[in-house]
């Protein structure tokens, strides 16, 4: 497929199951050359159940022929695991989707939790895996606490917890269950 790109202007985007990223072999040598011959613009991964045949997650693959000077040497690795309606049979893009998903390709900059841009040298560094969670960390959405809030929570709990065993204990006394 990467033969067959026109030589100025070729572009193209595949589909492929995510450990097309990481798997070492053959396969890892392929993404190796790809990469050093810098034709890699973008990965996007993909929700589960999206295609017919598999419930797997799958990625897409994004390859320009000579990409523009700002993105020389650089990949836009892409997130969209989250980006899909649930589904019976199957889950959906649905335009919205597709338009965040497409913005976040076209603006091709870091967006916390989403997209990261990162160099051919980190990925060097990373033995050319290409694991989107090994660049993309998920947005943390729980409540995090101090250890003074944290140790408040917990005396709170165990107070109610031992009120509770407590009328338990003077249930289970008033029925003659226990002595």
């Amino acid at each position: 497929m990467i033969k067959s790109m026109a030589p100025a202007t070729g572009r193209m985007a595949v589909v492929l199951p995510h450990g097309a990223l990481f798997r070492m072999g053959k396969e890892g040598e392929i993404r190796k050359k790809i990469l050093h011959m810098d034709l890699l613009e973008a990965v996007i991964g993909l929700g589960p159940n999206l295609f017919y045949g598999t419930g797997l997650a799958a990625c897409i693959l994004i390859f320009r022929q000579r990409k523009t000077k700002d993105r020389k040497k650089k990949v836009l690795i892409l997130d969209a695991s989250r980006e899909f309606k649930k589904g019976r049979a199957h889950n959906e893009l649905l335009p919205e989707h597709v338009e965040r998903i497409y913005r976040w390709y076209d603006d091709y900059k870091d967006v916390e939790g989403v997209a990261r841009v990162v160099t051919l040298d980190d990925i060097s560094g990373n033995d050319h895996n290409l694991n989107i969670p090994r660049y993309v960390e998920p947005k943390n959405e729980q409540e995090v606490l101090t250890v003074e809030e944290a140790m408040e929570k917990l005396k709170k709990s165990a107070t109610a917890a031992f009120a509770a065993e407590e009328k338990l204990v003077a249930i289970l006394k008033r029925e003659g269950l226990l002595l």
